[in-house]
């Protein structure tokens, strides 16, 4: 990847599942997962992976913030489906709880690859 240009409210630039009324706008995964499994960014169709950021225990509402302006919410966690199997069988199964989170973009920008990601605080 050499860059994402996330638009608010829609997702992706040029990405075909750009939606705005989509909660999926975007899919958050960590390295550290995918180095578990033995799979390369993008072998599961994530779209940013991330480093040192516990994704599996993000919860609907925290926001992350990718490097200076972009940042997503995190609506859900994403269920594997039929087709990590195609990557490899039973990959379904070992994913289960850890495929990464969905989220939509609440702030646009630029994402290059080795920014820094971090949680949002939560405001109140």
């Amino acid at each position: 990847m050499s860059s994402l240009n996330l638009i608010e409210g829609l997702g992706i630039e040029g990405d075909r599942h750009a939606r705005p009324e989509k909660r999926n706008q975007i899919l958050v995964m960590d390295v550290e997962t995918l180095d578990r499994f033995q799979l390369r960014a993008g072998d599961i169709r994530e779209n940013i992976a991330t480093r040192g950021v516990d994704v599996a225990n993000l919860a609907e509402g925290d926001r992350l913030r990718f490097g200076v302006d972009a940042e997503v919410l995190i609506s859900h966690p994403c269920a594997p489906c039929y087709k990590m199997d195609i990557v490899r069988p039973g990959l379904q199964e070992d994913l289960r709880g850890r495929r990464g989170m969905l989220g939509v973009v609440t702030r646009g920008g630029v994402v290059l690859p080795g920014d820094l990601v971090e949680l949002v605080p939560k405001q109140g």
